[in-house]
């Protein structure tokens, strides 16, 4: 690592989330001037952001057009997790900002989640433990299928996909994976195959890329219909990369045999509430949800805040 004089004396750095203290205490280290506003709002930000060279955010606001219009000096954006969708990459680019993120930081917390999700799932564990609750002892109902010998399918072979795979490389199963962006990526873990295949042979479906313009909704009522077998199904990617409707409607035909969601289209109460589909959803004992936390582990807030800041430092030092 460079040290304090190799820096630039006079970056502003814009802190607007809460980050571990890990990511302070390596600016601290290398001498780097930062003002840390967890509670900052849009409005606030907007009206001191032309002051800073650095913004760093989670998941916050929208960096859209009117705040990167204001933002004069801003060189560099460094987000804290995986994904880049409250970010407007393509115009961020043109004006020459560099964008950072860290999705080495909870790949095997979503991996883990995801995996944990699918094991409920196979062994109707949500049923069985609200039917013991309530007094109920169905064993036949609740007959559980296995993992081993299945085929597992993943949607996208970054960080997060493959973390996955190797994760499933203990569970007796077949990985294989695509994704639209790479090729000669098969491994010890996953065997890189078409969409055709994907639909051919999964039992399990799992979804691991980005919320773009071409992924919006690319699990739809048509994609589904191509499935030969039924299967699992998991999210723990971006919501509005599925329609709710075409899977309650695969759910409900049999082609999907159980559901993990871990991210939805919309992410708040009491907005949900106003939804037909989420009340839907809920009905279901074979869909399991949880509120976007499949990456949001003690370990991951720790090792995003880390791993973000080495990256921020050595673009700096570059």
């Amino acid at each position: 690592m460079m040290n304090n004089r190799e820096l630039p004396g006079n970056i502003k750095i814009l802190i607007v989330d809460d980050l571990h203290p890990v990511f302070l205490e390596k600016l601290d280290e290398m001498g780097l001037h930062y003002v840390y506003q967890p509670n900052i709002d849009r409005s606030g930000a907007l009206k001191i952001i032309e002051d800073y060279e650095v913004l760093v955010i989670r998941s916050k606001f929208k960096v859209d057009q009117a705040l990167l219009d204001q933002a004069k000096r801003l060189k560099y954006i460094a987000r804290a997790g995986a994904g880049m969708d409250n970010i407007d990459e393509d115009l961020a680019l043109t004006k020459g900002i560099h964008l950072l993120n860290a999705p080495e930081g909870n790949r095997d917390a979503v991996g883990e989640h995801l995996i944990g999700m699918l094991f409920s799932l196979l062994n109707n564990l949500l049923r069985a433990d609200k039917q013991v609750r309530n007094g109920e002892w169905f064993r036949e109902m609740n007959r559980g299928v296995e993992l081993g010998g299945k085929t597992v399918a993943l949607i996208g072979y970054g960080n997060n996909g493959r973390a996955m795979a190797k994760k499933l490389s203990g569970f007796d199963v077949k990985v294989i994976a695509y994704d639209k962006y790479k090729t000669g990526f098969s491994d010890e873990y996953a065997q890189e195959v078409s969409m055709e295949q994907i639909v051919k042979g999964a039992d399990v479906l799992s979804l691991h890329i980005p919320l773009t313009r071409e992924t919006r909704y690319l699990v739809n009522k048509e994609y589904l219909f191509h499935f030969r077998k039924p299967i699992f199904f998991l999210n723990g990617a971006r919501g509005e990369i599925v329609d709710i409707e075409a899977v309650l409607e695969a759910i409900q035909n049999g082609r999907i045999l159980g559901a993990g969601f871990d991210v939805l289209p919309i992410e708040k109460f009491p907005d949900l509430n106003g939804t037909t589909w989420f009340n839907r959803l809920v009905e279901h004992d074979r869909v399991i949800l949880s509120p976007h936390v499949a990456g949001w582990t003690t370990e991951s807030y720790f090792k995003i805040a880390a791993i973000l800041a080495d990256k921020l430092i050595a673009s700096l030092q570059s």
